[in-house]
C-alpha cells in the first residue's frame, strides 16, 4: 500500500515511522495524523526500506534501539539510496552517551527527538524539518569530514545544515534535559522542608507524649508506694504480689517511653565526629556488666587498638547495644564468650561482636533489625525489640551498614561498618 492510499487528512506531507514497539509506533501515528500528517509504520529497518522503495515519504522518524539493523544502520543506507539523500531522518534516542551524537552525524541523520518527548516537542522538530526541506533549493553540500572521539574515526557525510539541525536538536534536548534536572531539584528541597517540619512535628509530639505519660506513671509509683508503706501489716501476700505487679509494669512503660524517645531522636540529632576508642570503649561496657551481674561466668575477649570515625555518644549506643544483646542471649550458658574485634570484608574494616549463645535462623535474620521484632519471646530473654533497630539507623547514619550470621543454639556474630 502506498502513501497515497492511506489518506488521513488534507495535508500532502507523509511520514514513515520506523519503530519495533506497536505502542510507540501507533502514539506517534495517533500524534501525527492529529495534524494532518499522511502516516504509515514499518516494524524494521528492512520494511522500511521497501516501504521507501515502494513509495518516498516526506520524513522518516526512526527509533535507534531496533533488532536486527538499528536505526544508525538504516539511516546509512537510506543516504546512500538514489534520491533519498535529501529526505530528512529523525531518530529517537535517550541521548545517553555523547557517542550518539557522532553516530548519528556518521550515518547522515538530519535531527534527534529525546524520550520521553512530549506531544509539542515532536511536532515542533517535525515541523522544523519539513519547513528546511522546502527552503533548501540550492543543496550545498561539503565534502565528508573525518573526526576522531574516543579513540575512534568516523566519517561524516552530513552537509552544514544537517550537522546544524543536529547540533542545535543536541543541544535543545540537553536544555530541556537541565530544565527537569532544576525542576526535579526545586521539588526535592520542597521534600526535604516538608521533611525537617516532619522531624519538628514529631520531636514536639514525642515530648508531649513523654510529659503525658510520665506523669500518669509517676501517680501509679507513687500509689503504690504510698499503698505499701501505710497497709504494710495488713495487706496479705496475693494483694501484696498484685502491688508489685503493677509497680513493674510501669517501671517497663517507663523504660519502654525512653527507648522510643532515644529512637526518634536518632534522626535528627547532629553528627559530632571524631577518632573514638572502641575497644577501651568496648572494655568499659563489659567491665559495668561485672558489678551489675557479679554472678555470671564471662569470658570477654576485646582486640586492642582498634578505633573508629564517629560521633561518640552515638556509637556508644551502638556498642552497649550489640554488647548487651551479647550479654543477654548468653545469660543461659555456663561460661558465656563475648568477642569484640575488627576484619576486613571488601576492603573495608569491618568491627564485630560474637558470642556463643542462643544464636538465630538465618532465614529470620531480615527481621531482625526491624523495630519491634523479636526472634525469641520476652519469657526467655526481656527486652523491647528496639535495640538493633537503634542499631541499625545509627550506623546508616554514619555511611555504614550492620548485618548479622547466626546458628540456633550456637551462638551468633554482628557486623557493622563505618563511613571513614
Amino acid at each position: 500500500m502506498s502513501f497515497n492510499e492511506q489518506v488521513s487528512g488534507d495535508g500532502g506531507d507523509k511520514i514513515l515511522i520506523v519503530e519495533d514497539s506497536p505502542t510507540q509506533a501507533e502514539q506517534l501515528r495517533y500524534i501525527l495524523e492529529k495534524h494532518d500528517y499522511q502516516v504509515k509504520a514499518a516494524r524494521n529497518g528492512a520494511a522500511a526500506l521497501a516501504m521507501i522503495d515502494e513509495d518516498r515519504p516526506t520524513l522518516i522518524i526512526s527509533d535507534i534501539m531496533m533488532p536486527e539493523m538499528d536505526g544508525y544502520e538504516l539511516c546509512r543506507r537510506i543516504k546512500t539510496l538514489d534520491g533519498c539523500r535529501d529526505i530528512p531522518v529523525i531518530l529517537l534516542t535517550s541521548l545517553s552517551d555523547p557517542l550518539d551524537v557522532i553516530k548519528g552525524l556518521e550515518c547522515g541523520a538530519d535531527n534527534f527527538i529525546t524520550k520521553p518527548y512530549d506531544e509539542e516537542y515532536l511536532l515542533s522538530r517535525v515541523m522544523d524539518m519539513m519547513e528546511n526541506r522546502q527552503h533548501e533549493k540550492e543543496g550545498i553540500t561539503i565534502s565528508d569530514l573525518e573526526i576522531n572521539f574516543s579513540c575512534q574515526k568516523f566519517l561524516i557525510k552530513s552537509d552544514r545544515r544537517q550537522i546544524l539541525d543536529l547540533l542545535l536538536s543536541t543541544y535543545e534536548a540537553a536544555i530541556r534535559k537541565n530544565k527537569e534536572l532544576i525542576r526535579a531539584r526545586d521539588e526535592l528541597n520542597e521534600l526535604n522542608e516538608q521533611l525537617k517540619a516532619a522531624n519538628r512535628d514529631l520531636e514536639a509530639f514525642s515530648s508531649t507524649v513523654s510529659h503525658d505519660l510520665r506523669k500518669p506513671l509517676n501517680n501509679i509509683y507513687i500509689s503504690c508506694q504510698a499503698i505499701e508503706m501505710m497497709y504494710e501489716s495488713t495487706l496479705v501476700d496475693g494483694c501484696r504480689d498484685y502491688f508489685r505487679y503493677i509497680y513493674n509494669a510501669a517501671e517497663s512503660m517507663n523504660k519502654l517511653i525512653n527507648t522510643l524517645l532515644e529512637f526518634s531522636s536518632l534522626s535528627s540529632r547532629e553528627l559530632d565526629r571524631d577518632r573514638v576508642d572502641l575497644s577501651g570503649m568496648a572494655r568499659d561496657i563489659l567491665e559495668e556488666s561485672r558489678y551489675s551481674e557479679p554472678q555470671r561466668q564471662v569470658e570477654f575477649h576485646v582486640e586492642d587498638g582498634i578505633a573508629g570515625h564517629g560521633d561518640t555518644r552515638l556509637l556508644r549506643v551502638v556498642m552497649e547495644n550489640l554488647l548487651g544483646n551479647a550479654l543477654k542471649y548468653t545469660l543461659l550458658k555456663e561460661t558465656a564468650v563475648v568477642e569484640f574485634g575488627v576484619t576486613e570484608i571488601d576492603g573495608k574494616p569491618t568491627y564485630y561482636v560474637r558470642d556463643n549463645g542462643a544464636g538465630f535462623d538465618m532465614a529470620s535474620a531480615a527481621e531482625l533489625f526491624a523495630p519491634f521484632q523479636r526472634l525469641h519471646s520476652e519469657k526467655e530473654f526481656e527486652g523491647f525489640g528496639i535495640g538493633l533497630s537503634t542499631v541499625q539507623r545509627i550506623v546508616e547514619r554514619h555511611g555504614g551498614r550492620v548485618w548479622a550470621e547466626g546458628e540456633a543454639g550456637n551462638g551468633a556474630v554482628f557486623y557493622f561498618t563505618l563511613d571513614q
